[in-house]
């Protein structure tokens, strides 16, 4: 048996290659989707069985018995398509005499006809997976989206906009190859509740990066300010170094205060999402501005009390704890529960808040690690320089259990 995967093109037999075209009306067996099967060239009278799912594929090859078999995808075999899927599987099983066959791919029709080059896109599926979009334009890139179902275009916009990105340039593709093709341009928030065929897909363009250095440790006279207490540089540069965050962590920052600590785990995160949690309005405000003066829109605001607040938001791989409000315990105890090996930092100014950190963690059979911070700067006086002390600051955090990654 000699097996053809072949990419079927975005739409129209018209993006199916002459080589795909043989292949099929040389086939003994076509499987596929039911749309796909409905769509083929001039010509094809091989049986066909309609499947989508591996299982039910490699089943249908078991039982047919065909010796030239076919199975179809849509668009091109290597850009989020189910035929990584198969073949890994046939591999697996020993499968050597299979053909794959490209086909042009929706991102492909879509740059040519914006007349772009794609090959610095970031290619992403929200086509039946979870998808954040937010991350995907954070790195200067332009996103790509495939699209389907619940994800479609509106839906993508919609997250944009709540993320503070409503003014972002988008380009929908409807129906791309077929006659009553589509392209339209416009903002994310201008598509946020617009209708789009369900054979859509949409090209986001980058998020425009913030011009402040992205190095550990910003000034903190780089953030806006107000009247509400910030983790200084020295200790926040600490902190993340501490936390290790990666590029796709979920993280919390509970007491987020100005958002010095957040952001700058949000940029970290460039991948992830990191939730601020803030009970005090003004803060709240000033995150949001922080937020888009660093650019870090995967960063979500979340007003209330913690650890109430806590309760709808993802697991955390990272937390970091700089204001409790007396609730020390409860909110470590709440990230626990839901990551028992999450990665914890609790910033402390008082020998209380240290005292009920380690005892939370070590109650949780987590080891406390504790550091002391003692920052001085220097100030003039006349000819001479002296230093003047900041309070000391703790940094509470938790090791890892024993079998855990760091």
């Amino acid at each position: 048996m000699t097996l053809t995967l072949v990419g079927m093109g975005c739409g129209s037999a018209a993006t199916l290659t002459e080589e795909g075209r043989q292949a099929l009306l040389q086939a003994d067996l076509l499987i596929g989707a039911s749309r796909l099967l409905e769509d083929l060239p001039e010509g094809c009278t091989s049986r066909r069985r309609a499947a989508v799912r591996t299982e039910e594929i490699l089943e249908l090859l078991h039982l047919e018995g065909a010796q030239r078999p076919c199975v179809l995808f849509s668009g091109d075999t290597g850009i989020h398509s189910g035929a990584s899927q198969l073949l890994r599987r046939l591999r697996e099983m020993g499968g050597e005499d299979i053909r794959v066959l490209p086909g042009i791919s929706s991102v492909q029709l879509l740059a040519a006809r914006l007349g772009r080059p794609w090959q610095d896109w970031n290619l992403c599926s929200a086509h039946g997976t979870d998808c954040d979009p937010v991350p995907a334009v954070m790195d200067g890139r332009p996103a790509f989206f495939l699209t389907g179902g619940a994800d479609g275009p509106a839906r993508l916009c919609q997250a944009f906009a709540e993320a503070g990105l409503g003014g972002l340039p988008v380009t929908v593709g409807e129906r791309l190859s077929y006659p009553d093709e589509r392209v339209v341009c416009g903002t994310a928030g201008s598509f946020s509740h617009r209708k789009f065929d369900s054979l859509s897909v949409l090209l986001a363009e980058a998020a425009e990066p913030s011009a402040v250095r992205r190095t550990p440790g910003f000034a903190d006279e780089a953030f806006l300010r107000g009247n509400v207490p910030m983790t200084k540089q020295e200790v926040r540069a600490a902190a993340l170094a501490k936390l290790a965050i990666r590029p796709g962590d979920t993280v919390w920052d509970v007491g987020a205060g100005t958002g010095s600590v957040c952001v700058e785990m949000a940029l970290a995160a460039r991948r992830g999402r990191v939730y601020a949690v803030e009970r005090q309005p003004e803060a709240c405000g000033l995150i949001r501005q922080n937020r888009e003066r660093f650019g870090a829109w995967n960063l979500t605001v979340v007003p209330g009390r913690a650890p109430e607040a806590l309760a709808g938001l993802p697991a955390p791989d990272a937390v970091f704890v700089g204001g409790s409000g007396g609730e020390l315990a409860d909110i470590l105890t709440a990230a626990m529960e839901r990551n028992p090996a999450a990665r914890i930092c609790v910033s402390a100014v008082t020998l209380e808040t240290l005292a009920a950190a380690t005892a939370a963690l070590t109650a949780a059979g987590r080891e406390a690690e504790v550091c002391q911070i003692a920052v001085s700067h220097t100030r003039a006086a006349g000819r001479y320089h002296l230093l003047t002390a900041a309070n000391p600051v703790f940094l509470i955090c938790a090791k890892a259990p024993a079998g855990e990654e760091p």
